[in-house]
């Protein structure tokens, strides 16, 4: 059994996010602003294979885009039970924070990858530029889902607001 479930209480302090879609050859990744309302993708990311190249290019974006921690796409089965790729994004994500002095949560990311082609798909691009920008996609539905998962209630949010009662005779003339 994985040991991924340690990760999914994680608090992240407020501030910036970075939601990443790990995979061997590609990794997606997605940054939402301080107020965690809007989620934007970023370009795709090659890993190098050279752990000193990928530790400074996650620093340099800890620094850049003054971020505080980090959501890692975890890959289950349907039935959530762990996948092979779930104990690989599980090693990613202890190496990230490690590297980054960051907090690293996790979120499921079934059906993301279907989601994310299936957003792509009416938009007449090339297959290779679909697959560049998949995994982009797919940590931008993950960030989402995190986002949507821990968001505070907000005016508007079925939150009930507690009038302050009238004076008697305050609207009298």
């Amino acid at each position: 059994m994985s040991d991924h479930r340690r990760f999914t209480s994680v608090p992240i302090p407020a501030g910036r996010v970075a939601a990443v879609d790990y995979g061997r050859k590609r990794m997606g990744i997605a940054i939402c602003d301080a107020e965690r309302i809007i989620a934007s993708p970023w370009p795709m990311r090659q890993p190098t294979g050279d752990e000193k190249a990928e530790a400074a290019f996650f620093k340099r974006l800890v620094a850049e885009e003054a971020i505080v921690g980090f959501v890692v796409g975890l890959p289950v089965h349907a039935d959530g039970s762990d996948s092979k790729m779930s104990v690989e994004a599980e090693r990613f994500a202890v190496w990230l924070g490690e590297t980054t002095s960051r907090p690293v949560t996790f979120q499921d990311e079934r059906y993301t990858s279907v989601e994310a082609a299936g957003m792509l798909a009416g938009l007449g691009l090339s297959r290779g530029k679909k697959k560049a920008r998949a995994d982009s996609i797919a940590a931008h539905i993950i960030l989402t889902a995190w986002m949507e998962a821990h968001a505070s209630p907000r005016l508007g949010d079925g939150v009930a607001i507690h009038e302050p009662p009238q004076r008697p005779g305050a609207l009298d003339g």
